[in-house]
């Protein structure tokens, strides 16, 4: 609450949220089969701490990312950003005004972004798993450069196609581990780009985009990183933020349902 809510009662509160929820409840199940249960809960407190505490033991956290002006942004924070910092299982924010291509014969795309090659299977796996699951073929996405003007200066043409190949090497190495891929069909990429700018043009293409996040235990900094934030501000498709340690929270999140909340 701010200032300008000082004087609305907390019983008006209460029943704009819940003609609020009572609406996205109905709307839900004229979408999902009639066999999928849909439940609904109305909390009061703090929006992201809120839907992290609630989505804690869920197996998903989904948020509608409505576009929001720099200015807003900036005064009220995003709470796409604030959820997906601080929970503990992966998290896909939804652009408001997206939706999903039908084009007759066209394969649907997931693209999951790769930081470091050696520690990057769990992102791979969660990505993998979204790709079998939509029937979509996974692009797996490998960038580098260095700052500023000093990109240009350290990086030669030959240094590029070494870096390149021996990426593609570990990345393949990863990909060999991972049973999830028999029935998908996966390409790799690797090249010289900076990581924001080409996931955030992929993602034009894509059905999906995945990227990791930092561990959110660990105490100091941001838990997100300046390329994941960069793509959950900007990619015009569906991001899921995936755990680099997800093995983690698989026995707690098992057979729990998924926690839902617009932004």
């Amino acid at each position: 609450q701010g200032p300008e809510t000082v004087l609305v009662a907390n019983e008006d509160f209460e029943l704009a949220g819940r003609v609020t929820l009572n609406s996205a409840v109905e709307l839900v199940r004229d979408l999902v089969p009639g066999d999928m249960t849909v439940t609904s809960e109305l909390v009061w407190g703090g929006v992201v701490t809120s839907i992290v505490d609630v989505g804690a033991a869920a197996r998903l956290i989904v948020l509608e990312r409505r576009p929001l002006s720099r200015i807003t942004r900036v005064v009220t924070r995003s709470v796409s950003s604030g959820v997906a910092a601080r929970s503990h299982v992966p998290v896909v924010s939804v652009p408001a005004k997206w939706f999903p291509a039908r084009s007759s014969g066209v394969v649907p795309t997931v693209i999951v972004g790769v930081d470091v090659p050696a520690r990057s299977e769990p992102i791979i796996r969660a990505a993998a798993r979204a790709a079998k699951d939509r029937g979509a073929r996974l692009r797996v996405l490998h960038t580098w450069a260095f700052p500023g003007a000093y990109d240009d200066i350290i990086m030669s043409r030959v240094e590029d196609e070494e870096w390149s190949t021996r990426a593609k090497q570990e990345i393949q190495a990863v990909l060999d581990r991972i049973d999830d891929l028999t029935e998908v069909t996966v390409s790799v990429e690797a090249r010289h780009a900076f990581a924001g700018d080409a996931l955030i043009e992929a993602g034009r293409a894509s059905d999906l985009l995945v990227v990791g996040r930092h561990d959110p235990l660990f105490p100091l900094g941001s838990h997100l990183g300046p390329v994941a934030r960069a793509v959950l501000r900007e990619a015009t498709c569906p991001v899921l933020l995936a755990d680099a340690h997800d093995t983690r929270h698989k026995a707690r999140s098992r057979g729990r349902a998924d926690a839902a909340q617009p932004s």
